[in-house]
Parts: C-alpha cells; sequence; structure tokens
C-alpha cells in the first residue's frame, strides 16, 4: 500500500480517536507514545491535536533498544516505572499508545520469559493513569509484525489497514449494541453456548468490560481509562468452576500458528479432553500451561461490524464469542449464545432488543 495513502487513513483515524474517543478539547494535554511502526501514525495524532488548540508530545520507544535493554537490565530493574514516566502520566490529559511488534504474543523477537519480565509494569501503568484521571487509546494495529502476517497470510500493511478502516465504524452504534448486551451478562447469569452440535454451560461472576471506543467520564471515574482502537467487545468474568460441556472452536490463531477443528471438553470448570486437526499444536499450547490453570476465566462477545475475520482482532468481530484463560482464546464465529434460556446470540448474528 503506498504510504501517502496509509498516511491519509492514519490521519483520519488519529482525528476520530481524538475527537471521539478522547474528547480533546483546547488547552488539554496529549502525549502520544509510539514505537517504530507507529511513529507515521504518531505525526499524524500530534499534528491534528495541535491544530485543535491543544499541547502534544510525542516520544518513541525504540524497538532496537528496547530489546537490547531488556537483555542488558538488571533483574530488580526490568519492566518497573521511573518517576519521569510517572510525571508523564500525571502531566497529561490524555494518552494514545502504538505498541510494537516486539510485544506481541506472535513475535520471536523476546523470549515469552523476557516480554513477561519487561512487561511487569502493566498494573502499575494503569494505577498512575487512574490516578491521573487520564482517558487513553490503545493503538492495537501497532502488534502487527512480520511474524503474525506471515501466520494470516497477508502483508503487514493490508492487516494495518483492516484494523484502521475497522477503527473508522459508528462508535455510537457500537456503544448502544454493547450496552444492549451488557444487562444480560449479570453475575449469576447462566449461559449456554452452543457450537456445532454440542453445548457448554457456565456462570458469569465478576467484572464486565465495554469496549466501545469511547472513553467518558463514566469510565475515568470507575478505571476504564483505555480503550482498544478498533473498538466493539464485551467481556465478563466467567466462575471458573461452573464450567461443563464440550466446545467447537472455530479457526483460531494462537502463539504457535492456527489451530482448526478443535474440540473442547471441561468438566466442573477442568479442561478434561481436547483434540484437533491440528493435534501436535494444541497440544503444545495447553501442555505449556499448567494443568490446574485451564480454566476458562473471561468471557467475549464481539459487537464491530466493519472488522473482518483475518486481522489479528477476530475477537471483536460482530457476532463471534470467545472464551479465555486456558493458553489461548478459543473463537466461536457461528455459534449460538443464550442467557438464561434467552438467545442473544443465534448462529452468529446478535439478537437485540
Amino acid at each position: 500500500m503506498p504510504a501517502t495513502q496509509l498516511d491519509s487513513l492514519y490521519g483520519t483515524v488519529a482525528k476520530k480517536v481524538l475527537r471521539e474517543t478522547l474528547r480533546m478539547k483546547k488547552g488539554e494535554a496529549l502525549t502520544v507514545e509510539a514505537w517504530n511502526n507507529g511513529l507515521g501514525f504518531a505525526r499524524q495524532a500530534v499534528a491534528e491535536a495541535r491544530s485543535m488548540g491543544c499541547t502534544a508530545v510525542m516520544i518513541l520507544e525504540d524497538e532496537q533498544a528496547y530489546v537490547e535493554g531488556v537483555r542488558r537490565a538488571p533483574k530488580d530493574s526490568l519492566g518497573t516505572m521511573g518517576k519521569n514516566e510517572y510525571s508523564l502520566l500525571s502531566g497529561s490529559d490524555a494518552y494514545i499508545f502504538v505498541p510494537g511488534q516486539a510485544l506481541a504474543v506472535y513475535s520471536k523477537t523476546l523470549t515469552p520469559a523476557e516480554l513477561v519480565d519487561s512487561t511487569r509494569y502493566n498494573s502499575s501503568w494503569y494505577e498512575a493513569a487512574k490516578k491521573a484521571g487520564l482517558r487513553g487509546a490503545r493503538m492495537v494495529f501497532g502488534y502487527v509484525g512480520r511474524d503474525m502476517a506471515r501466520m494470516l497470510g497477508k502483508s503487514v500493511d493490508d492487516i494495518v489497514r483492516g484494523q484502521l478502516r475497522a477503527a473508522l465504524t459508528d462508535y455510537g452504534k457500537i456503544s448502544s449494541d454493547a450496552w444492549k448486551i451488557a444487562p444480560r451478562l449479570a453475575d449469576g447469569s447462566e449461559m449456554t453456548v452452543e457450537s456445532a452440535g454440542v453445548s457448554l454451560q457456565f456462570v458469569l461472576k465478576g467484572e464486565m468490560e465495554v469496549e466501545d471506543g469511547i472513553v467518558d467520564e463514566k469510565d475515568v471515574a470507575e478505571g476504564g481509562n483505555m480503550t482498544y482502537v478498533p473498538p466493539g467487545l464485551v467481556s465478563k468474568e466467567v466462575d471458573s468452576g461452573s464450567v461443563n460441556g464440550k466446545l467447537k472452536v472455530s479457526q483460531t490463531l494462537t502463539k504457535f500458528g492456527w489451530i482448526s477443528g478443535a474440540e473442547l471438553e471441561f468438566k466442573d470448570g477442568k479442561l478434561v479432553g481436547w483434540k484437533s486437526k491440528d493435534a501436535a499444536r494444541l497440544d503444545k499450547v495447553l501442555k505449556g500451561v499448567p494443568e490446574e490453570k485451564r480454566r476458562v476465566t473471561l468471557m467475549g462477545v464481539g459487537v464491530n461490524p466493519a472488522l473482518h475475520y483475518g486481522y489479528g482482532q477476530d475477537r471483536f468481530v460482530r457476532g463471534t464469542v470467545t472464551l479465555a484463560g486456558i493458553g489461548f482464546t478459543p473463537v466461536m464465529k457461528n455459534a449460538s449464545l443464550s442467557s438464561g434460556g434467552v438467545k442473544m446470540l443465534s448462529r452468529g448474528t446478535l439478537l437485540l432488543q
């Protein structure tokens, strides 16, 4: 894709994020943090913010310097935040983060241990952002690198373009649909997922998140400071011990590649059996997770009508059901979902009232 066309798309998305997601006002302060592959977008965001009468600074996380630093840093200082970073958060009204491909689970740049150790600051960052009342957007196209593109069978630019176009959807419609789903996901709700002739039952319990692409006063007050762009996901924690039955999984991308034709079986929350056309790959994924931790912890329902499968964000595609917590995130593309016996999703189509 020619650079000029991609720059134009960056500019259009940056304007939407600043005006609709972050709701920037004249005189406010914006910080844009980007890795090398996000510089094109960051430039557009900074320029647009300044045209709105905001102050804006851009910081670069150079990938080569980051990786070298991870490998040379003392263990006790790796993944910690400094006072300079805390001050940056407290001095900003809004924040845009464009991550780098080295942070993606599909990347081979860092080992799994290095990735975990170098990102230990996550909870500290979110706590500081909450304290500062920050409004933030995470541009997930930044995770797209050569490794992910190879697995998806597309070019990096094609995947980035697909995500950015999905970021231009109607956030008001996404928010409206998401909040129609949310009441059906209350604590104690008895859920059934039907997929390809089998069914899985479980009970919901815990926190719920609505990723509608808008960070408003309510989100900030409740600590939901950051939203994903492109948006479009309603997620709810699951009572892990309540999970029983079988699940037929659609083709799902894992850090080891695609898994097709998988079937998972649960009993009293435990994963007791599995099979797949890609058995060796599925074994590798699951056996990398301690047996006692192979439990479903989260359910998601996708609501973005402009996002398509195969662009690195399948769980956000409208009508998709996902489950997380067992070492990968199984995707169900044409599943039915019921809450308390009332169907809210029929073969991949949302039933909203």
